[in-house]
């Protein structure tokens, strides 16, 4: 007994030392990681930011990846690519533009692949490839996984919607028929559609969004209420 009582106390020891060695590579990545929290969420917030500091909060996440090179860090990261690529307002050229894009990109493939239940992940990855090609079946593939993984999430219709809306051309009949599906079933299931006016850019946009409402009860005049109460 006090053999296995000895053996016992030396692997809880080791234990401990395993834990140690294991730890402290995640909690340095979690401390990098932390140094770009702000930035991502201002980013989300729409404050103002400049590219120098996303440039800075994308290095912080580069030094985060290096001790901790999870599926969730190499998304975290593809936000900021993502941001300082297509952010309007920021001064960068075509080059840093691509290569920021593809960065992004691989990072999402990474990540995804470690982690493919991620709606919002797979509708970034539509969103940068659609960025770096136009409209294609590259982008509708991950756009359709968004739809598959997270159809309920109603925070990210209007921004997949607009995805919608950009990768028509590139639809196949039957593509075209699910997502059309899935566009009457957020209108049946919004408390609130003042999201579609908002989604609505152009009056090809307004084309198609009467069409995937054409079924809805009442949705032809809402969407006429809507749209003028938007360009008040």
């Amino acid at each position: 007994m006090i053999i296995f009582e000895w053996l016992l106390r030396a692997l809880l020891g080791v234990g401990g030392v395993a834990l140690v060695w294991v730890a402290w590579p995640v909690s340095k990545g979690a401390w990098q990681a932390q140094q770009a929290d702000v930035i991502v969420t201002n980013l989300r917030l729409d404050y103002k930011v400049d590219l120098g500091d996303v440039r800075l909060a994308i290095e912080s996440m580069d030094r985060a990846i290096g001790f901790d090179p999870t599926a969730t860090r190499h998304m975290q990261r593809s936000e900021l690519l993502m941001a300082a690529a297509l952010v309007p307002t920021f001064d960068r050229t075509p080059a840093q533009r691509t290569e920021w894009l593809k960065r992004a990109e691989a990072d999402l493939n990474f990540g995804l692949g470690n982690d493919p239940g991620r709606g919002v992940q797979w509708l970034r990855l539509a969103v940068v490839r659609l960025g770096l090609e136009g409209p294609s079946q590259r982008s509708v593939a991950p756009l359709l996984m968004s739809i598959d993984t997270s159809p309920m999430m109603l925070p990210i219709w209007k921004a997949r919607l607009h995805l919608i809306l950009d990768n028509w051309q590139v639809f196949t009949p039957q593509q075209r028929e699910h997502v059309g599906i899935y566009v009457a079933r957020t209108w049946q299931l919004s408390p609130d559609k003042r999201w579609f006016a908002e989604a609505i850019r152009t009056p090809l946009d307004e084309l198609f969004v009467r069409y995937f409402v054409r079924d809805e009860p009442g949705a032809q005049d809402e969407l006429t209420r809507l749209l003028a109460g938007k360009k008040k």
